[in-house]
């Protein structure tokens, strides 16, 4: 049915058809009324097919003649569309660069979002908008958004209504318009076509675009069993499932050849319902991703599409990185050599004709306006209409005199006392008058400039909030305004307080509200005259001008300038006396002001002035009013044009023959000209001529720069250009053929103003004349222009006094020239172009591309009716030193997630293929939320703020920095590092003095340490009980801080000889075995521990299950004690029972559990014999955690570690029988256990044991036995002290009343294994510094699995120093110290002091050579407490056997050390310890197995955390890991789930500056979910594994492109 010519209808059906067409896209029928008509219409001429619905394809195939008015109809397939941006061929030129791009189709992994975010935009939720929400183009280019009547328009299924009620019926109108282009319009959704996403695309779409019927049908009636999705899935991806083998993403190589992407042609959908509502994300057995790609919903998939997408070749085959060096990172893009450049000649400035000064003109405004109030008073200045479009109201020349000298006698006289007038000549007053109120407007500035004052027209301001409002209230203040003129109904209409007083506006100065009107004004008496003069240097009137950042500037306009533009508007437009102007535009700024206010009083000419409210409901009003008043001129916009367009129908005596001249206002928008060629193409049988139209181009700072004549018969045609926007965006002019995609076509704006001269200058800092095939910015020197930002000389100095150059260097004119703000140049003819605005500009990779046009290629994209009334905002931002440009779009209310994902993707496809330009970002508001400049169109700075501080609230977003940003700096290549060979001389290593360092040498302490003598912790312990058997070495305190148990040395003694007499009894144990000791934090651990010691077993702590949550915390308890081998476990009853409880056998067989005994009730009796070990280097006890990276690893510790390390604290802590220490700390691994359970006994002080799990309950608890104990040592995690901050961070004032008081400590110690977390301890010692707590105590230790504590800052020593690295150099493994405050440092503070008895030396991880003192590297140990090896069943002791007996590979390469798996670097200070030496600080960067490697450099996690939890107030907390070499960044969210999507764009940009990285995936997570181990520490690869298995219930994932 296709091939059948559906031009053998008969022209009238066609012409109704696309009427009824028209009437459909504006919102006039609905669907269904326009199916019965149409149906009606062509049922005569087709064979209906049953379920068909032919409804696309004839409009499209009407032979195009000028005369026929439905081709302009046909051209008008969408009311609600940017009409500014209107152009067919442009339309016709992204949809054959979509269908391009279909070849290779994306597979772009679509976002999940949670249900309840998805509700969020649906239909329910929808309100109507106020439909007063139209909008003028308001300063802001990019911002204009048109209405297309005021009903809400239908939805675009162009007439997929009756086929998407039947399942397998084929959609007649997708089928013909396929036809018709022989490719469907995009990647994404291969079958939504021109008609826009009519059913087929819910039911599977069509794979090759053209094929046959036969093909379609079985798309839609194929009933295929599930089955074979899932053998398509598998045969595709076969990787997907793969977590081992990640692919390789970062090769950025640009070889591959396309076919390696995902190339997944569809798979028939196995009869998926059409009325299939968004897809089920989560736990969806099958997912469709953007194009329908069933994938499996796991997030490994769609991450392993997304690496398959990214592998794809990028576009530019540019240099892209630059070179990573240190001083000076980043490079610019070098520039294509292939580019096209400027060849022309230097151009010559253009000179306008001679401004002839007609002797009848008069001197000055003020003399014309009196000259016609007295002359011919009767004679008609303004004609005002009602909104049904009656004139309301006529302003005759006589009363504007009249009334102009009442408002300036009042000014001058009535405001203030006489001895200090509130007003005098030269200030400024502001002027606020609404858009339907020219009269009172033009009373007002007439009455000004009688005054010599200076008006400063604004808009009314509408609510307290209004978007910019605060801008100009800076602008008022700035000029020092005081008063406010204003009219009687807008006084009115203020927002008043309960008082009646005008509140002051956001940002205002304080302002008298003067209403202007004449029954409020008292009459000047009869000998008071205005003091007329002629025009001078004088300032008349200050025009406002929103600039690209959303500040607003004040233009100065002189009097002389202000009637030389007069006499300039009069003398190219040929005004005469008493003509008659119909004005559309507003008349308090731009052309609506200078044409409709000021020349036409000077010529006496009549307006009538046609308000906003009138054309939005009537479009056609104006046509009327110049038919009506037979006009010979009016004043419009584009879109003033297509709206007439839109409504001629209901019009049929329209006659345009009386105009001489159609002035087009934002004729310098290039998009402008199709909205001229179709109103010229439809009313040109209405009497318009051709010559008529006249474009111009104008800014605030140069008033009117250009305007078409009103042409003679005879003169030349105006001139077209077909510009290459591929050399536009290199800044050059090459014409095109209209056959190529990418054009722009222009039209000329006219001619030079008379009595100006005009150039075209290049746009870097020297305003050197272009070449004249280079685009450029015009800039004029004439009278006729402002001549200062009021109150800003340097930025006027830099707009308002250039001097042009040319090539040699010298200025053309020795007058200055004024920067219009325009691009273009001036072609043949001396006719001037436009092709942009300078606040349009955006330079991304030194292109140039015009937001105007992205937006029209934006809007052009099928479905053209996806963006809400046409509302869309383009902006750049500057991210990694270049713009990026972000597209943010209002959708309507009723898209769907599919409908959405598709317009987004099929946008960026367009954008690339017409602008060769990537789409940075893309986001998607609900309808009528961007913020609104006063006359409705987008506000577009503000726009970009909320976009900035994330408070837009997008419904999508969709973001592109892989496929964007291609200046990052190269990946590193590892240099050799140095080997043996270099010379080492001393203890240098290639000029720097090696990294190493020790504490105290522990044999040459002299102290009375009667410890020392024994070997073993057990005989020290019983040496105790027999010498000091009533001293108390253990308090435990319980929530409420009083004392729930305490040990003396023979009662500790005494329990752990019964409790070894049960083991040897009950447990039949052998010496050597292992015993799991599960205590809560307490004092039954440390009897338990010595009791195992006395009868001679190897104790091993494990925390117990947490009651409740046994099925996660079970299963590990479990596993430490099967790992250790332990033969039984030792507990309390009530954990004993705990074990053996129902809940507990549903997580772990209480059959698979060796003995259990509890230690409750003991027997009576000791053992016979306490058990001494043979040999110290014998096994004490096992040390059990798990890592960060969730690896459990238990190492041994021999007696003789563990007396050197308890005697190591003793001397690094000054620790004696009579100190007393308080530990809050869990008891059950590294240092926490040893300062527990060992110290005490071995030193003898009293420990103060509070178990951090009281601390939820009482989290005063800690700080208060602190002081309660006047305790000058404390021991604490990073848990506890968070627990502290958060929990006591307003109890302060409190807490010191209660006469808390942490004067007496002297050093606080975070145990920690990791980089200190400054900002935790620093916030922690300021907030309770008021307490007495010094600053200096505050410091933290270091320890690792291989050794448990390396450093411990004690109590002689210098203190903790801090040091500030450079980020970048970090990243290659270099140590470079900055100033604090410097761009990328990092604070690192140093872990404590090195104890005694320990040699630390940083070394190479790979090479294992030594390092110089500014490298990063690995830290190794040498210490007589290091562990002796991991305790594991699974035997690969090779694998792990490095880790604790290494040698250097040169150097000293006798020494055995140990590894401890964390990076750092040793930095010797000014300072000097308590020997006189210099003090060695040992800083600790990070843990080798966290450190992702991306790009070749070394990342350190928390680096990129900290830097997004910075980015937006509700990220409480952020984790990042890698997968396939993507970075995955999870943030929690605090806050509304509307929020998740504004962090996507801010943590993308964020991690680009800071770490030269891109994001690959964002994950918005609810607050808890990223997993935290005991010690306060993110669980990353517990989180990565829950992420990739689906389970985190995310609130939205994005994966970037």
């Amino acid at each position: 049915m296709a091939d059948r010519d559906p031009v053998s209808l008969p022209a009238e059906v066609r012409a109704k058809l696309a009427e009824l067409e028209l009437e459909l896209s504006e919102g006039d029928i609905t669907q269904k009324g326009y199916e019965k008509k149409r149906s009606k219409l062509i049922g005569a001429y087709f064979p209906q097919t049953a379920g068909m619905d032919p409804s696309m394809g004839q409009e499209r195939r009407t032979p195009v003649t000028p005369s026929s008015s439905s081709r302009y109809n046909r051209r008008r397939s969408s009311g609600s569309r940017n009409e500014r941006y209107r152009s067919d061929v442009h339309t016709e030129a992204v949809q054959a660069a979509l269908a391009k791009h279909k070849e290779r189709k994306m597979a772009v992994p679509m976002p999940s979002k949670r249900r309840s975010l998805v509700v969020q935009t649906s239909m329910d939720a929808y309100t109507p908008p106020d439909t007063s929400s139209g909008s003028e183009g308001e300063g802001q280019g990019d911002g204009d958004e048109e209405e297309g009547g005021d009903g809400e328009e239908e939805d675009g299924r162009g007439g997929g209504g009756t086929s998407s009620s039947q399942e397998g019926s084929i959609s007649m109108e997708h089928w013909i318009s396929r036809a018709i282009h022989g490719t469907s319009s995009t990647t994404t959704t291969t079958s939504s076509t021109a008609s826009s996403s009519s059913s087929s695309t819910r039911s599977g779409g069509s794979g090759a675009a053209g094929g046959r019927l036969a093909d379609v049908l079985a798309q839609h009636v194929h009933i295929s069993g599930p089955h074979h999705l899932r053998h398509h899935h598998h045969h595709r991806h076969h990787k997907t499932e793969n977590h081992s083998a990640p692919p390789d993403v970062t090769s950025y190589t640009n070889n591959t050849s396309t076919t390696d992407g995902i190339q997944v042609e569809r798979a028939p959908g196995a009869g998926v319902a059409p009325q299939r509502q968004t897809s089920k994300y989560g736990n969806a057995e099958l997912m469709e991703t953007g194009d329908g790609v069933p994938v499996s919903s796991r997030v490994s998939a769609k991450i392993q599409q997304l690496v398959n997408t990214l592998k794809r070749p990028k576009r530019p085959p540019l240099r892209e990185f630059f070179v990573d060096d240190f001083e000076e990172l980043l490079e610019v893009q070098q520039p294509d050599p292939n580019q096209p450049k400027a060849e022309g000649a230097q151009m010559v400035a253009m000179r306008g004709e001679q401004l002839g000064v007609v002797t009848n003109w008069p001197p000055s405004l003020e003399a014309a306006l009196q000259r016609w109030g007295t002359i011919s008073p009767k004679a008609p200045c303004l004609t005002t209409m009602d909104t049904n479009g009656k004139p309301l109201y006529v302003l005759t020349y006589g009363k504007l005199w009249s009334r102009s000298m009442k408002v300036a006698y009042n000014l001058l006289h009535k405001l203030g006392t006489k001895q200090e007038p509130l007003v005098r000549p030269g200030d400024r007053v502001a002027l606020v008058f609404p858009n339907n109120d020219p009269a009172a407007f033009m009373t007002a500035f007439y009455g000004c400039l009688l005054a010599e004052v200076v008006p400063v027209p604004i808009e009314v301001p509408l609510t307290r909030k209004d978007a910019g409002s605060q801008q100009i209230g800076f602008l008022l203040g700035s000029c020092g305004v005081t008063v406010a003129l204003t009219s009687d109904a807008c006084h009115k209409g203020l927002p008043k307080s309960p008082t009646g007083e005008i509140p002051q506006f956001k940002g205002w100065p304080k302002v008298l509200w003067f209403v202007a009107e004449s029954k409020h004004l008292s009459k000047p008496p009869r000998d008071w005259f205005p003091h007329i003069k002629d025009a001078n240097q004088d300032t008349a009137y200050i025009e406002y001008k929103t600039c690209k950042d959303g500040s607003v500037l004040g233009v100065t306009v002189m009097r002389i300038a202000m009637l030389t533009h007069c006499q300039a508007l009069t003398q190219s437009c040929s005004y005469t006396e008493a003509e008659t102007i119909v004005n559309v535009l507003d008349f308090k700024k731009d052309v609506g002001l200078w044409h409709a206010v000021l020349t036409s009083v000077m010529n006496m000419m009549h307006v009538i002035s046609i308000p906003y409210a009138l054309m939005k409901v009537n479009p056609l009003s104006w046509i009327q009013k110049v038919c009506q008043y037979k006009a010979k001129v009016a004043c419009v916009k584009s879109r003033d044009m297509h709206w007439a367009l839109v409504a001629h129908r209901d019009q049929r005596d329209v006659n345009l023959s009386s105009l001489r001249m159609l002035v087009v206002a934002d004729g310098a928008n290039p998009w402008s000209i199709s909205s001229c060629d179709a109103f010229l193409n439809v009313f040109q049988t209405k009497g318009l001529k051709p010559e008529v139209i006249c474009p111009c181009a104008s800014s605030p700072e140069a008033l009117t720069v250009a305007i078409r004549r009103p042409l003679e018969e005879d003169d030349a045609p105006p001139g077209r250009g077909v510009l290459s926007m591929q050399g536009l965006s290199h800044g050059v002019i090459r014409v095109d053929s209209e056959e190529k995609l990418s054009v722009l076509t222009l039209q000329d704006v006219g001619s030079v103003m008379p009595g100006a001269l005009m150039c075209v200058v290049k746009l870097e800092s020297v305003p050197q004349l272009c070449k004249t095939d280079e685009i450029g910015e015009l800039c004029v020197c004439t009278v006729a222009t402002g001549t200062a930002y009021y109150g800003l000389t340097g930025m006027t100095k830099n707009t308002f006094e250039v001097f042009p150059v040319s090539n040699s260097g010298t200025p053309i004119s020795e007058f200055p020239f004024t920067r219009t703000g325009l691009l273009g140049f001036i072609g043949p003819a001396g006719l001037i172009f436009v092709s942009g605005k300078m606040d349009g500009l955006m330079v991304v990779g030194g292109r140039r591309h015009n937001a105007d046009d992205i937006v029209a290629t934006a809007l052009a994209v099928e479905p053209m009716k996806f963006v809400y009334r046409g509302r869309i905002a383009v902006f750049s931002i500057t991210v990694l030193h270049d713009e990026r440009i972000v597209v943010v779009a209002e959708q309507r209310p009723d898209s769907t997630e599919e409908d959405s994902f598709q317009w987004m993707s099929r946008v960026l496809q367009a954008i690339d293929s017409i602008h060769q330009v990537g789409v940075y970002c893309l986001a998607l508001v609900p309808s009528n939320t961007l913020p609104k400049t006063p006359l409705g169109g987008i506000h577009l700075s503000e726009t970009k703020q909320l976009f900035l501080e994330g408070s837009l609230h997008p419904c999508n977003v969709l973001m592109c920095p892989h496929t964007c940003v291609t200046n990052l700096p190269k990946p590193r290549q590892k240099q050799p590092e140095i080997g043996p060979a270099s010379v080492m001389v001393g203890n240098l290593v290639s000029g720097k003095r090696i990294a190493q360092a020790s504490g105290r040498d522990l044999g040459q302490i002299e102290d009375n340490d009667q410890a020392r003598k024994f070997l073993f912790l057990s005989e020290v312990l019983q040496w105790r009980a027999q010498t000091t058997p009533d001293h108390v070495l253990y308090t435990l305190l319980n929530s409420r801080g009083t004392i729930a148990s305490s040990l003396t040395c023979v009662q500790l003694h005494k329990r752990a000889e019964k409790i070894a007499g049960m083991l040897a009894e009950r447990g039949h144990l052998q010496d050597g075995d292992h015993v799991a000791l599960v205590y809560p934090p307490g004092i039954d651990l440390i009897a338990a521990f010595y009791g195992c010691l006395y009868a001679g077993c190897v104790p091993i702590t494990v925390r117990p299950p947490h009651p409740q949550n046994i099925a996660t915390t079970l299963p590990t308890v479990k596993m430490i004690v099967e790992v250790s081998r332990s033969v039984c476990v030792m507990t309390t009853q009530a954990i004993s029972k705990l074990l053996r409880s129902k809940e507990a056998s549903a997580a772990v067989d209480a059959r698979t559990w060796p003995p259990v005994m509890d230690t409750d009730d003991l027997p009576k009796k000791k053992p016979p014999l306490l058990y001494k070990p043979s040999n110290p280097d014998t096994l004490a006890y096992l040390d059990f955690s798990v890592s960060t990276t969730g690896m459990l690893a238990g190492v041994k510790m021999s007696h003789t570690a563990t007396s050197a390390f308890c005697r190591s604290i003793k001397l690094q802590c000054e620790l004696y029988p009579s100190r007393e220490v308080a530990i809050c700390l869990d008891p059950y691994c590294g240092l926490g256990f040893v300062l527990w359970c060992l110290c005490s006994v071995y030193s003898g002080h009293q420990s103060i044991l509070i178990p951090p799990s009281e601390l939820e309950v009482n989290p005063a608890l800690w700080l208060s036995a602190v002081s309660q104990y006047k305790v000058r040592d404390t021991f604490c995690s990073y848990s506890v002290m968070e627990l502290c901050t958060k929990g006591l961070g307003l109890q302060t004032d409190s807490l010191k009343s209660r006469g808390l008081d942490l004067s007496r400590v002297r050093t606080c110690v975070v145990v920690a294994e990791e980089r200190p977390r400054m900002a935790l301890s620093q916030s922690f010692s300021k907030l309770f510094k008021d307490l007495g707590l010094h600053p200096r105590a505050v410091s933290t230790s270091f320890g690792c699995r291989i050794n448990l504590a390396i450093c411990l800052q004690g109590t002689s020593g210098p203190d903790p120093t801090t040091v500030y690295v450079d980020m970048r150099a970090l990243r290659h493994d270099r140590v470079r110290l900055v100033e604090r405050g410097s761009p990328h440092s990092l604070p690192l503070m140093e872990s404590g002091k090195i104890l005694p008895g320990v040699r630390i030396i940083i070394a190479n991880p790979e090479t294992k050579g030594p390092m110089g003192e500014s490298h990063l590297g690995e830290i190794w140990v040498h210490s007589g407490h290091n562990a002796s090896g991991y305790f594991t069943i699974y035997g690969d002791e090779a694998l792990q056997s490095d880790h604790f007996n290494s040698r250097l590979s040169f150097g000293d390469t006798q020494t055995v050390w140990a590894r401890t798996g964390y990076l750092g670097f040793l930095r010797r200070t000014e300072l000097t310890d308590a020997s006189g030496e210099r003090h060695d600080a040992l800083y600790v960067v990070g843990a080798l197995e966290e450190a992702m490697e991306l790009r070749g450099m070394r990342y350190h996690p928390i680096d990129i955390e900290t830097s997004v939890i910075r980015t937006h107030k509700s990220i409480t907390e952020c984790a990042v890991f890698t997968w396939t070499n993507l970075l995955v960044v999870v943030v929690e969210l605090d806050g509304s789930e509307q929020e998740a999507l504004d962090l996507v764009p801010l943590v993308t940009n964020v991690v680009l500056e800071e770490h030269y990285l891109i994001v690959g995936v964002v994950v918005v997570v609810d607050i808890g979910v990223i997993p935290i181990n005991s010690r306060g520490e993110k669980q990353r690869m517990h989180l990565r594994d829950g992420f990739l298995a689906d389970q985190l219930d995310p609130i939205y994932v994005a994966y970037n492109m």
